[in-house]
């Protein structure tokens, strides 16, 4: 008998704050390339409303104002409702739900590693 099994250890100094960066990095690119989309997206469909392009915008401050928060516990949830908004935002625009898709992907893997690292 070997005794208590001792947790799995990452490897990584300080785990909690190598996985809050890689949530609010995931975050602040989502909110860059949102903002960056919008010029694309009014070109290649030129039916872009002005509550569409607001709503781009509000997502991608909601974005960036959850990269800057996740020290908080919730910021992790606010972060997957995020996601869960933009792919509605498909309903405005066929390039947003792809977008949408793109990000709900990578915002799973971040997930997925905060879940491997962190337990």
């Amino acid at each position: 008998m070997t005794g208590p099994e001792q947790p799995r250890r990452s490897g990584l100094r300080n785990p909690e704050r190598s996985v809050r960066s890689l949530g609010a990095a995931t975050l602040s690119i989502e909110a860059l390339v949102l903002l960056l989309a919008i010029q694309p997206i009014r070109v290649v469909g030129a039916n872009l409303s002005g509550a569409a392009i607001g709503t781009v915008v509000a997502l991608a401050v909601l974005g960036a104002v959850l990269a800057g928060m996740m020290r908080r516990p919730w910021a992790w949830h606010a972060g997957t409702v995020l996601q869960g908004l933009l792919l509605l935002s498909g309903l405005l625009h066929w390039s947003l739900l792809v977008l949408g898709i793109i990000f709900a992907l990578v915002w799973g893997y971040a997930l997925h590693v905060r879940r491997v690292i962190l337990g």
